[in-house]
């Protein structure tokens, strides 16, 4: 199909799937391209793949910009206009084409989601009319299609049967083979299972969406719990992945159930499934080749002690043997800390912070008693015990993919003769979407920092007292 420059800029027609890739990944390379130069040498700033996955966190700090940096981000966006209309307009005529719901333009704005709904897109093959299909609907049946049982509960054991198992496979390879946990393991993976597994479940006839979208759920619930049978992973992960996963699975769910209804499925099923079970694999081996750099995150927590600094410091130091936790986090497995070692003191001294699975090396590099004390982390026990039906297990994620850079202790004299004790935590991990896991991170870490602050404050006050 050709199309002119002047089609790229009018929403109307229609257009078929091997143009829009085309157009799609010329763009894409020209845009990122255009960025990276305007970037370097206009700005003097780094910009890689992963930029236009950065997400917004702070509304208030966009809007607080000055000087260059507001200049670079009205850049940035200005530039950004003209590619955000092409793909706007080119999407709606694809959508057109495959005679999909015009509203999905929406998806088009859903970092990283928007880069499935463009493989879809790409392989969704142009609707074809009823004439055509009334023609041709009992010569395009594949044997594949043959094979499915007619019940819907035959259907879906079969299509959790296929699914599953490619899925446990998939989550190997990039585990163990690229040692890697990233966006084709969490995000790309439920996806394609829920796409997959709710398309196989609806070849035979179509299903209901509901049907379409627990079936999708299921086969990725089964999946978690594969990987804890085989002891590939612990409930603790496999609980903390699902509030990403089964929403995932579900909106592949969705598309599966879309999909299932066009007649052209019934002959190019073997051939689209096979694409789809791909998708995971070609980005979890892409991330391991673009080795992306983890960010540096920060944790902050604070509480207020009734007694002077000079008394806090000599806990934060060194603090002595914390109670056994009663928190259901700690007690589900993840690292807490139990006691606090000095060996000299001043700059050069070094702490050991003792936690469950072993302790923390951190070597002192500011000693402003009775104010600061501020450290390194020169070595990390693993972050958690993984809860597991076995003996014990270690998934590769145990060993430096959560790393403390360092930390510090801040007293802060109260005008009423107390202080406020602010402990501060910077780390980074190399686990992806890493906004995602920063919300479990974040939590993790402060109710570390408010297990030793609570002991730090209960010890001083009751020796004052």
């Amino acid at each position: 199909m050709k199309i002119t420059f002047a089609d790229l800029w009018r929403p109307t027609g229609t257009i078929d799937r091997g143009t829009y890739a085309l157009v799609g990944v010329l763009g894409f390379a020209l845009k990122h391209n255009l960025d990276r130069f305007v970037a370097m040498y206009g700005f003097k700033r780094p910009w890689g793949f992963f930029a236009y996955w950065v997400p917004v966190r702070d509304v208030a700090r966009i809007t607080a910009l000055r000087g260059p940096d507001t200049v670079f981000l009205a850049t940035m966006l200005a530039l950004s206009l003209p590619f955000i209309w092409v793909g706007v307009t080119l999407t709606l005529k694809r959508l057109r084409s495959a005679s999909l719901p015009s509203y999905l333009i929406l998806l088009f704005f859903v970092p990283f989601l928007n880069l499935l709904f463009f493989l879809c897109l790409c392989l969704v093959p142009d609707h074809e009319s009823p004439t055509t299909q009334s023609k041709t609907t009992e010569r395009k049946h594949s044997r594949l299609v043959q094979l499915l049982p007619e019940s819907a509960l035959g259907s879906a054991a079969v299509s959790v049967l296929i699914t599953v198992p490619l899925g446990v496979g998939t989550a190997l390879f990039a585990t163990l083979a690229l040692t890697h946990y990233g966006w084709g393991l969490f995000v790309a993976l439920p996806f394609t299972m829920g796409f997959a597994s709710s398309l196989i479940y609806g070849l035979r006839q179509p299903r209901g969406l509901t049907s379409c979208v627990g079936v999708a759920c299921l086969s990725t619930a089964l999946f978690g719990l594969a990987l804890l049978a085989l002891a590939v992973e612990g409930l603790f992960c496999i609980a903390m992945l699902l509030p990403l996963a089964l929403p995932l699975a579900a909106f592949g769910g969705i598309f599966g159930f879309l999909v299932q209804r066009r007649r052209w499925i019934q002959s190019g099923a073997p051939a689209f499934i096979s694409a789809l079970i791909l998708l995971a694999p070609g980005v979890e081996w892409t991330e391991h080749v673009i080795a992306p750099v983890p960010p540096v995150f920060v944790v902050h927590s604070s509480i207020d002690i009734q007694a002077p600094p000079e008394r806090v410091w000599r806990q934060v130091v060194a603090f002595t043997e914390i109670p056994p936790p009663t928190e259901w986090m700690f007690r589900a497995g993840i690292a807490y800390p139990m006691r606090a070692e000095m060996l000299g003191s001043g700059p050069g001294a070094e702490r050991h912070c003792v936690f469950s699975t072993g302790a923390f090396v951190e070597p002192i590099e500011v000693w402003d008693e009775p104010h600061r004390l501020k450290f390194s982390v020169e070595s990390n026990p693993a972050p958690m015990n993984e809860w597991t039906p076995y003996f014990h297990i270690e998934p590769p994620h145990l060993h430096g993919f959560f790393v403390s850079n360092g930390g510090q202790f801040l007293l802060t004299l109260l005008p009423n003769g107390s202080t406020r004790l602010e402990g501060t935590t910077w780390y980074r991990h190399t686990l992806w979407p890493a906004a995602y896991w920063k919300l479990w991170s974040d939590t993790i870490i402060h109710k570390i920092h408010m297990r030793v602050l609570r002991h730090i404050r209960d010890e001083v006050e009751n020796g004052v007292r």
